[in-house]
């Protein structure tokens, strides 16, 4: 798929990963519909994205929600005339031990909210995003592509069950998709990164930050316009589907 004038959706587009790529994105040519919960970075993202005179549409919208979800999809395809690429981009972390013991007696578990609240967004937000994309894609007849961002610790990581979880869900979801949806033309793809230096990690302390790192056979956080590179390839290879590429740098959790 050429990225020029293709309209792309990302969501989670107010910062990180999802600006980055709906920065770049714009960069070749593509039109924007950026979704997120957060007004003010969404709108230091549509900013960035104009300025590179792309198109773009911003919407506030909560992905777990269905009727937000629906009602959003519905002003970009009419904002932009069309919808060509979808990235589930949005996210959310909670980490925490399933159990905690302190002298013997539980002192902590992980909440039935952070639980839910990471499957919300990670996952529920990730199958309403890409059912409204499959359903626009498959009655305008032009194809389209989804592509799930997943993550390295889909295989399971400790302290992180709830996220796990969701990303491996979200990287399932590009299976029984590709299946489903191969004959309306529409491709599904999965980016699963591992450890990525964004404004989150340079917050995390530098000695936990060395344990990781040692932990990597490349020796080194993946820079985001790596990231960025991936979902390029992605887009631009009409035989990549039903598969995730991995870019981890060789981490195993």
């Amino acid at each position: 798929m050429d990225i020029k004038n293709k309209v792309v959706v990302i969501t989670g587009a107010g910062r990180g990963l999802g600006r980055a790529m709906a920065h770049h994105l714009a960069r070749q040519g593509a039109a924007l519909a950026l979704i997120d919960t957060h007004e003010r970075d969404l709108a230091k993202s549509g900013e960035m994205v104009a300025a590179t005179g792309a198109r773009v549409a911003v919407h506030l919208c909560d992905v777990a929600n269905e009727q937000q979800v629906t009602d959003s999809f519905g002003h970009i395809v009419r904002e932009l005339g069309g919808l060509d690429v979808l990235v589930n981009n949005a996210g959310l972390l909670r980490d925490a031990l399933l159990v905690k013991l302190e002298d013997g007696k539980v002192s902590r578990r992980m909440s039935l909210a952070d639980w839910q609240q990471v499957m919300d967004v990670n996952l529920t937000g990730s199958f309403l995003c890409g059912r409204e994309a499959a359903a626009i894609m498959a009655e305008r007849g032009e194809g389209g592509l989804i592509v799930n961002i997943s993550s390295v610790a889909r295989a399971g990581n400790a302290g992180q069950s709830n996220y796990a979880a969701s990303k491996a869900g979200v990287a399932a979801l590009v299976v029984c998709w590709a299946a489903e949806l191969c004959r309306f033309g529409i491709r599904v793809a999965g980016i699963a990164p591992g450890m990525i230096a964004t404004e989150m990690t340079a917050q995390m302390k530098p000695d936990a930050m060395e344990r990781i790192t040692r932990r990597i056979p490349q020796g080194r956080l993946a820079e985001v316009e790596e990231l960025v590179h991936s979902l390029q390839y992605v887009i631009e290879n009409d035989y990549f589907h039903g598969r995730l590429l991995e870019m981890d740098g060789g981490l195993r959790l």
